[in-house]
């Protein structure tokens, strides 16, 4: 009867234990005080339609780029359109061409602080039927229609705007600014690696870099309403690899067990019902939840809120949840490409299965594709790893150049909260971390759901009335790195 009672006590103080956790953070809750993303694009028509116009004209010039193919020409007639969109910026500035990439100088007062805006003029192919022809450039419905609306020839326009509209007034910046833009992001070419190059030669150590990747999401997570600027602060590494499952072959009429395609599905249930790849939530991760906390429905923030209580249960079910929220949690694996017999009735000798790898911080490139080799050996299966790069270093999140950016953000959109975000995807900005510690990823203009769907997808967008802000945002980034 004593240990039946000592247990019963013990019971006792872990519900006990439990009910006040769980009522300091429903206190905690019910105290925090709520908030409302507010920002919304103001009606500015006259800056509006000349925006408008000035995009529509760079996406009607098709500067799509290929895998290894340097169109040089095709860049250069490009760099015609903008000469006469923005006269000011090339006969003003000190222009580079370095083989269709520009690099573009403003001197300023001071060399202390050189700023770096970046942007890259190609597109990836447009295919399929689209509302608007893809290199049409129709303004309509409120919006620029066109490959490269979104990605990403509105923040080119943008910062090439904002560079010719301060010139006009006369105006000499504190410090040093750079326009970076490369012909080869879409297929992580040299173009980028070349202008850091010429940085490299040059002696400029950028204070600050702000390239394209984050944004103005609206509706960023289900259940958080409102736009916010999700200010990219590093990159996942990522890597494409090869499997192969070989055997003797033979007549599909008497299979044998384990053959190559079977070995290959096997391999692939496996990995996606069992991950072999560790979830942790990074700092900048369990910033960005806590800062979109405020914003949440009761239940969202009651878990936002009090990540030092529901985090473990978040990690875990976060993929869940939201694939995009749970790629920030762990490296990830697609399975895209697989190839085995030419006929039905033959096994194949060889199959081969392709996959796309994004590496987290905790587990990085050397790790992951060791985690993944190990597994893919319980199968019998041969890897190859066709290219990999490695995770980006991370932006101090607490650090004065991100403040910079936050307070510019937060001048330039009013209402608009600012957080910290992991790119899953990739930019040019992982090159300029050679010679630059702080470099982010956000391009100054609102992304619906719209506008996500149509990146490198159909019917690609931008609205118009967000362009006068992108082009505010980098004259007030400008401005403000005295």
């Amino acid at each position: 009867m004593g240990i039946f009672m000592i247990i019963l006590k013990i019971i006792g103080l872990l519900l006990l234990v439990i009910f006040a956790l769980l009522l300091i953070t429903v206190l905690h809750t019910l105290l925090m005080p709520g908030k409302k993303s507010t920002y919304v694009a103001q009606p500015d028509p006259e800056r509006e339609k000349r925006y408008a116009e000035k995009l529509s004209k760079m996406i009607r010039y098709e500067t799509v780029s290929y895998p290894g193919e340097h169109d040089v020409p095709k860049f250069e007639g490009f760099h015609d359109v903008l000469k006469e969109l923005f006269p000011r910026v090339f006969q003003e500035l000190e222009v580079t061409d370095i083989d269709g990439n520009l690099l573009i100088y403003w001197k300023g007062k001071k060399q202390e602080k050189p700023l770096v805006l970046m942007s890259h003029q190609d597109v990836v192919p447009a295919e399929g039927t689209w509302k608007h022809a893809p290199f049409s450039g129709d303004i309509a419905e409120g919006k620029v229609w066109g490959r490269g609306a979104s990605d990403t020839k509105c923040s080119v326009m943008g910062f090439f705007q904002a560079c010719e509209e301060l010139l006009a007034e006369g105006y000499l910046p504190e410090n040093d600014v750079y326009l970076s833009s490369s012909c080869t992001e879409e297929w992580a070419g040299d173009g980028c690696p070349k202008l850091v190059a010429e940085m490299k030669r040059r002696g400029v150590r950028p204070y600050l870099v702000c390239d394209e990747g984050g944004g103005i999401i609206t509706n960023p997570i289900g259940g958080i309403k409102g736009n916010f600027a999700m200010v990219g602060v590093f990159e996942k590494g990522k890597a494409d690899v090869k499997f192969t499952a070989r055997s003797n072959g033979g007549h599909a009429s008497a299979p044998t067990r384990g053959t190559p395609i079977a070995r290959l599905a096997g391999f692939v249930t496996d990995v996606e019902t069992h991950t072999p790849f560790r979830r942790k939530m990074l700092p900048q991760v369990q910033a960005m939840f806590e800062t979109l906390a405020p914003y949440a429905n009761f239940g969202m923030k009651l878990v936002f809120g009090n990540l030092w209580l529901f985090k473990p249960i978040l990690v875990k079910a976060m993929p869940s949840i939201s694939a995009q929220g749970g790629a920030m949690l762990q490296t990830t694996i697609a399975f895209t490409m697989q190839k085995g017999s030419d006929a039905c009735n033959v096994i194949p000798q060889e199959a081969t299965l392709a996959a796309n790898m994004r590496f987290i911080p905790h587990q990085g490139m050397e790790e992951s594709l060791s985690v993944i080799r190990k597994k893919a050996e319980k199968y019998n299966l041969q890897m190859e790893v066709l290219s990999a790069t490695d995770y980006s270093r991370s932006t101090d999140i607490h650090g004065e150049a991100f403040g910079l950016v936050q307070n510019v953000i937060a001048q330039t959109f009013p209402g608009c909260a600012g957080s910290p975000y992991v790119m899953t995807g990739a930019t040019d900005a992982r090159n300029y971390e050679e010679i630059c510690d702080n470099v982010v990823r956000f391009a100054p203009v609102i992304y619906g759901p719209e506008q996500m769907k149509g990146m490198h997808g159909l019917n690609e967008n931008i609205e118009t009335n967000c362009l006068p802000g992108c082009v505010d945002f980098y004259k007030n980034l400008i401005k403000a790195n005295a």
